[in-house]
C-alpha cells in the first residue's frame, strides 16, 4: 500500500469518526419532527357484595405530530422552537366519539451526549402554552369547550447520524399539563382546573445545516 492510499484510508477513517461532531457543532441548525400515535382500550368493573359487573370502558387514539427548529449555541447543545399538535378520539360505551385537539407552541432545550462516531443520547426539556378544543357532555347537552393549556416536558432520546446530515431518533418523554376552562348548564358558569401526568414515546427525523446551507453541500 502507497503512502497515498494510506493517507486516503486515515483521512476518511477520521471523517468516518467525525459525523455527529459536525452535524452537533456551535453554529449550526437543525429541523425536523417527531411523530407519535397510541391506541387505548379499557374495562370497568363494578363489585357490590362480592358480585362483579364487567363492561366496556372509554376506548382511544391519539395522534402527536411535534415539528421544531433549533441552532446549536455550543457544540452539543440547542434551544429552539416548536409545535405541538395532539389530535384525540374518545368513545364512551353507549355514547357518541368526541374529539379532541391540542396545539402548544413553545421553547425547546436538547443536550447530546455522543456515543462512537454516528449515535448520540440525547437529553430534551420543553415548554408549551396553548389552547384545547374538545367536547364534553355537560347536564346531559354536548359541549364544545376551549381550554388554556401550559405544558411541561422532559426526557432521554437516541438519535443515529448520518454523513447526509440526518438523524434518525426516538424519545421517551414526560409530560405534565395544566388546564382551565368554563362550563355553564342550567344558568351557572363552572370554573374546570385539569392536571394530566402523561408518558409519551415518538419516534423522528432531523436535517442538520450549517449555516443557511446543508453541511455537506
Amino acid at each position: 500500500m502507497t503512502k497515498q492510499s494510506i493517507f486516503l484510508v486515515a483521512l476518511l477513517f477520521l471523517f468516518s469518526i467525525d459525523v455527529s461532531a459536525q452535524l452537533l457543532n456551535k453554529g449550526n441548525f437543525m429541523m425536523g419532527s417527531t411523530v407519535g400515535f397510541s391506541t387505548a382500550d379499557s374495562k370497568v368493573t363494578h363489585s357490590i357484595n362480592n358480585n362483579k359487573e364487567e363492561g366496556e370502558g372509554p376506548s382511544s387514539i391519539q395522534i402527536n405530530f411535534a415539528p421544531k427548529v433549533g441552532y446549536f449555541i455550543v457544540d452539543n447543545f440547542a434551544l429552539g422552537i416548536g409545535l405541538d399538535y395532539t389530535f384525540s378520539t374518545v368513545r364512551e360505551p353507549n355514547t357518541d366519539r368526541t374529539n379532541d385537539s391540542d396545539l402548544l407552541f413553545g421553547p425547546y432545550a436538547r443536550y447530546y451526549l455522543p456515543v462512537g462516531n454516528d449515535m448520540s443520547f440525547f437529553f430534551e426539556a420543553d415548554f408549551g402554552f396553548g389552547t384545547s378544543s374538545d367536547q364534553q357532555y355537560i347536564g346531559g347537552d354536548k359541549q364544545s369547550i376551549n381550554t388554556n393549556i401550559f405544558a411541561v416536558g422532559a426526557g432521554p432520546g437516541f438519535t443515529i447520524l448520518s454523513t447526509a446530515d440526518i438523524g434518525i431518533e426516538a424519545l421517551l418523554k414526560y409530560n405534565f399539563a395544566r388546564g382551565q376552562f368554563e362550563t355553564e348548564s342550567g344558568g351557572i358558569t363552572a370554573t374546570t382546573k385539569t392536571i394530566t401526568n402523561q408518558f409519551d414515546f415518538a419516534i423522528g427525523i432531523e436535517f442538520y445545516f450549517g449555516g443557511v446551507r446543508r453541511i455537506g453541500g
